[in-house]
């Protein structure tokens, strides 16, 4: 990201925003380019409004649209409420909206946001998500984060990183599906039983049958392709244990980081000890 926003030059290989060589044309690619730090630089001097006039200039957006473009990046963060206070009087939250604000006053091609919803409450979050996904489609959005379900609520593609080397690019779903090695089932029972475990262990396909984390609580896994959910819900009812909830689980993305990392970081020949 360092070198896409030219903090940073590349010592090989080819960099490029929407066409424009980093290195041949920074001036250009900079245009083209609204980018949200993790650490929003303000200048806490200014009203909200007046920074963000500021930098629109500065971004070379015409004098006559200036007044449009900061309404525009104002509405879309919803920092209307605070658009005459000064910003060292903002909030964390309320500053991180202005550092969007002041990402797409130019209305660029392409944002690179890094981690764009910290010190956000969770309204905010909500809030923030929105406008992203208001973004996509006229905008490539790159959005760095270690917030995984925040990848798995706004993103459309995934790109994880492992000590410097891209490890995975997919959609989350075909990530997901790719890296399951089963198919787990969370069923929630009444009054479970002590043989409950068996009966539901002694299933055709069922691999493992495991305590889950609340009472009454066992996650049954089945080889993979193997849909069992009908039959799991007759043998708990059954069994007069009185089913209460049955629900597949998937992979989070956490999973699937942690099963690609996991791999990745696996020291070469390494072999899993099976005890002697």
């Amino acid at each position: 990201m360092r070198i896409l926003t030219g903090f940073l030059p590349p010592t090989s290989g080819q960099a490029s925003i929407d066409g424009c060589d980093v290195v041949e044309k920074p001036l250009e690619a900079k245009r083209r380019l609204g980018y949200l730090p993790e650490v929003v630089p303000l200048y806490e001097d200014f009203t909200a409004v007046e920074y963000l006039k500021f930098v629109a200039r500065l971004k070379g957006v015409e004098r006559r649209k200036v007044a449009a473009a900061v309404d525009r990046a104002i509405t879309l963060c919803a920092v209307t409420a605070v658009a005459d206070r000064l910003v060292r009087n903002l909030s964390r939250g309320y500053r991180q909206r202005l550092g969007l604000a002041q990402a797409i006053v130019h209305d660029p091609p392409v944002l690179i946001l890094d981690e764009p919803t910290s010190a956000m409450d969770p309204r905010q979050i909500v809030e923030i998500r929105n406008v992203i996904k208001g973004l996509r489609g006229s905008h490539t959005v790159i959005l760095s984060t270690h917030i995984l379900p925040e990848a798995t609520a706004v993103c459309d593609r995934v790109i994880i990183i492992n000590e410097g080397k891209v490890v995975a690019v997919d959609t989350y779903e075909q990530l997901a599906a790719r890296l399951r090695s089963s198919e787990k089932t969370l069923v929630r029972a009444a009054r479970p039983d002590g043989g409950l475990t068996d009966r539901l262990r002694n299933l055709p396909g069922v691999v493992h049958v495991t305590p889950g984390r609340g009472p009454g609580e066992l996650m049954v896994e089945a080889v993979l392709g193997r849909d069992l959910r009908e039959e799991i819900a007759r043998t708990i009812v059954g069994s007069g244990a009185g089913l209460l909830e049955l629900r597949p689980l998937g992979m989070s993305l956490e999973d699937v980081f942690l099963r690609l990392v996991t791999h990745e970081e696996a020291p070469a020949g390494a072999t899993e000890d099976r005890g002697g």
